[in-house]
């Protein structure tokens, strides 16, 4: 026994590592571009280690596909947004979403990646599915307590405002660089990212207040 908590720390660390690095590389290049090879290298592990514990690319990619997403959406839940007031949990989910984008600019282009594969690496994730269920619930409860208030109008879909959230997000950045020589302005500025977080959070409220 006294031999096991070491080793199984140190597979736990090697998975990690290769975790993280395989998130990099997938992000930076997509899964048909980024190599086990690099991976392994990065990760100071060798392939047989990869493939050991996580069988194929693909399913390393996969694996790095649903921690992502797991991530944020345990990032939501940490905000404890069911003891706000219900305008300021909306508008500190709407403020949360546009920073969390900022700092983890992996997240989008690994999103950019699965939905070039059509989401079919997510398919059969049960842990993202409850995860993204518990998600809908707690917005949609933000939205019935401000319903019970008099503050949210009634029949907004939990849902479809999630999509608005995200999309007023993450189209800015995905379209920062040919936005902003259509446009001719600086998109990531810090007034620029202020006015927008601004413009994020005005747009959502007008959709659900009473």
């Amino acid at each position: 026994m006294a031999e096991t908590k070491p080793r199984t720390r140190d597979a736990d660390a090697t998975k990690a590592r290769i975790l993280a690095a395989a998130k990099s590389e997938f992000a930076r290049l997509g899964l048909g571009g980024a190599r086990v090879d690099e991976i392994a290298e990065k990760a100071q592990a060798n392939k047989r280690m990869i493939y050991h514990y996580f069988g194929s690319k693909e399913d390393l990619f996969q694996v790095v596909l649903e921690e992502a997403y797991l991530d944020i959406r345990s990032a939501e839940q940490d905000l404890e947004l069911d003891h706000l007031p219900p305008r300021e949990a909306l508008e500190t989910l709407v403020r949360f979403t546009w920073q969390y984008y900022l700092d983890n600019p992996e997240f989008i282009t690994l999103v950019n990646s699965a939905n070039l594969h059509r989401g079919r690496h997510l398919e059969g994730s049960d842990r993202l599915r409850t995860a993204s269920r518990r998600f809908v619930n707690m917005v949609r409860a933000i939205l019935d307590r401000g319903v019970e208030s008099g503050v949210f109008r009634v029949g907004v879909d939990p849902v479809q405002l999630n999509i608005t959230i995200a999309a007023i997000g993450y189209y800015y950045l995905t379209n920062r660089y040919t936005g902003g020589i259509l446009f001719e302005r600086d998109f990531m500025t810090q007034p620029a990212l202020k006015e927008r977080l601004a413009f994020n959070i005005d747009t959502v409220m007008r959709l659900v207040l009473a």
